[in-house]
C-alpha cells in the first residue's frame, strides 16, 4: 500500500514484482518529487499514481533482472 494525498493506492506484487523480495527498508524509503509522482531511489523506480492506479493500462517494463 501506498498513502499519498490522503489516498490508499494498493500495489500488488503480480503488478509490480519489482519490490517483491525487496528489504522493507528500500521500499519505505519513497520520495514524491511532484504531485503524484513516486521515487524509490534506493530501487531507481518511478512511478505515478496513475500507473499505480490503473497498471492494466501499462504493460510491466523494467530492466530488472534476478542475478
Amino acid at each position: 500500500w501506498l498513502l499519498a494525498a490522503d489516498r490508499e493506492m494498493f500495489m500488488s506484487y503480480e503488478d509490480f514484482p519489482w519490490f517483491k523480495d525487496v528489504p522493507v527498508g528500500k521500499v519505505f524509503n519513497v520520495e514524491e518529487p511532484t504531485p503524484g509522482h513516486f521515487y524509490w531511489p534506493d530501487l531507481d523506480i518511478d512511478l505515478t499514481s496513475e500507473i499505480i492506479e490503473h497498471p492494466e493500462r501499462f504493460p510491466l517494463r523494467s530492466a530488472w533482472r534476478d542475478v
